[in-house]
């Protein structure tokens, strides 16, 4: 996997910064907070008519969402998309969002998988446009609670297909990380006994965990929200991943590198994606993960169209057909997260995947920290102070990693 960090827009991030506003609570997970009020996204129109596919598609997706069977022969949702469809799939995966947006700036994708963490930036950047979901037949069957929310919505127009929701977990090697952890501490705590073997996820996003775990540990800093952070909170957060640089062994953004680093032994604990640990115990490496006590973070991901693409048909096609039963069942086992679609629950080879993801539990969901963009209008709905952007994240995460 291609590891880059791109060079986030300031001209994006500042019309950000300006124009979006918060109109929801400071209670439970991300999800409680709808913070695009203000939005004023560039004008771009919406496909009014599907029409038949240009017969090519070029997808941007996140590992493991956009599987052909090279990696492995049972492995395989889009084959059948192209039978159905006559759009022949051509696929790159990115590793982090930062990636993500600059990847699609250069105009050489039709649709990408977007994490909160990127997506309102596309849309500020007029580098996605409105999706018209009336001409997604599955979009009916996908969990209202994925729809309309602050990082795939703007005033009510979706912009995109949810395609599935998890939450970054905590990863250990049982061999030799013993009693089995139940708090972040484990990484973050500056006498971890793990010291020289945690590995962290190479993101400014990262940040948020960290400002997870000061949440529950120190109280007295306020912080409501993980994603809007005074200059007093954002320090708090810098200085903590600063000091759990000393405990690191290496930065992870290519999946199969921390399956490596697990495998080896030179990481045994650390921030993960349920696929990891699947991938990690398919090659009998001995791991577990857990929902430590302080919370998680995580991503509800959404399916967004290039405002250039030359193959909106296609497009359109493969956002209905992503979140189709079972194409959508196939991606949520796979890849370790729940299913957008209620109807993919019936389609799963393991019966209990949905009970263990807990999919279509709006409950569990609003209790995950989604990755949203972090904007100087704090995202809790304080307006007597201004909170860190998505800039000074990534300024910060450069100094945080020398």
């Amino acid at each position: 996997m291609k590891k880059s960090f791109a060079v986030v827009s300031f001209a994006v991030l500042a019309l950000l910064a300006a124009s979006c506003g918060t109109s929801g609570g400071d209670s439970g997970g991300s999800g409680s907070n709808d913070t695009a009020g203000g939005f004023t996204p560039p004008d771009l129109k919406k496909l009014e008519t599907l029409g038949a596919g240009e017969g090519k598609l070029s997808v941007l997706a996140w590992p493991g969402y956009a599987e052909d069977g090279s990696n492995d022969p049972k492995v395989d949702w889009v084959s059948s998309f192209e039978k159905e469809t006559g759009c022949q799939v051509t696929v790159k995966t990115f590793g982090t969002s930062d990636e993500a947006v600059s990847l699609m700036k250069t105009g050489q994708y039709d649709v990408v998988s977007a994490s909160g963490d990127a997506s309102l930036r596309l849309i500020a950047g007029g580098v996605v446009e409105p999706v018209n979901t009336g001409l997604i037949k599955n979009y009916a069957d996908v969990y209202p609670f994925l729809k309309d929310r602050p990082w795939n919505s703007v005033k009510g127009q979706m912009y995109g297909v949810p395609h599935g929701y998890g939450a970054n977990l905590l990863m250990w090697r049982t061999d030799k990380v013993k009693p089995a952890p139940t708090s972040w501490s484990a990484v973050f705590d500056a006498n971890s006994p793990y010291k020289g073997a945690v590995t962290a996820y190479d993101s400014p996003i990262y940040i948020a965990d960290a400002a997870m775990y000061l949440m529950a540990t120190k109280p007295e800093l306020g912080i409501k929200n993980p994603y809007a952070l005074d200059d007093k909170q954002f320090q708090a957060a810098v200085d903590l991943l600063k000091q759990q640089k000393g405990l690191v062994s290496e930065y992870w953004s290519d999946y199969l590198k921390e399956v490596q680093a697990f495998t080896s032994g030179n990481s045994v604990i650390g921030t993960t994606w349920q696929v990891i640990a699947n991938v990690a115990k398919g090659e009998k490496v001995p791991v577990d993960v857990t929902v430590p006590t302080e919370g998680v973070t995580g991503w509800s991901d959404t399916w967004m169209l290039s405002a250039t693409s030359k193959s909106k048909n296609c497009g359109y096609l493969w956002m209905n057909h992503i979140v189709s039963p079972k194409a959508n069942a196939a991606v949520a086992e796979y890849f370790g997260e729940s299913p957008s679609n209620g109807k993919a629950c019936a389609e799963t080879a393991d019966k209990n995947h949905c009970t263990t993801f807990h999919a279509g539990d709006q409950a569990y969901s609003e209790k995950i920290w989604y990755w949203t963009t972090p904007i100087e209008q704090c995202l809790d709905g304080r307006t007597d102070v201004k909170c860190a952007d998505y800039a000074k994240w990534t300024q910060a995460w450069t100094s945080i990693k020398g």
